[in-house]
């Protein structure tokens, strides 16, 4: 499974970011996909999921009422939606999949390689 995460860059607090997931080698309706973070010095940290047809989403408190995840299994894509942003967000993102989900990092299989978003404030 090889996934490609795309879409960061520099953006002013109160801005929007759309990250891009694009998954190969994978029959990608049998992965929940996820997005993590990892900032500079913390652990890598739970930022939502998305069930296999996109049934259910899940969200971590700090991104619940600004982010949206979702998912086109049409063209093996996964999206995050980031509206609001505060220079708290700022992190290298990453997309993961998984046959489960879970908060937990170490728990998912297959990551991307990471796209950088910085939120100037």
């Amino acid at each position: 499974v090889q996934l490609v995460d795309s879409g960061g860059g520099l953006v002013q607090a109160g801005g929007s970011l759309r990250l891009s997931c694009v998954a190969s080698g994978v029959y990608f309706n049998t992965y929940n996909i996820a997005w993590f973070r990892q900032a500079p010095g913390k652990e890598r940290e739970f930022v939502a999921a998305i069930t296999h047809f996109g049934g259910d989403a899940r969200y971590a408190d700090s991104v619940k009422t600004r982010f949206t995840i979702s998912r086109d299994n049409s063209k093996n894509t996964a999206s995050l939606q980031m509206n609001s942003l505060k220079p708290e967000d700022t992190a290298v993102y990453y997309c993961a999949a998984a046959s489960l989900i879970t908060t937990t990092a170490t728990r998912w299989a297959y990551w991307g390689q990471g796209t950088q978003v910085t939120v100037s404030s």
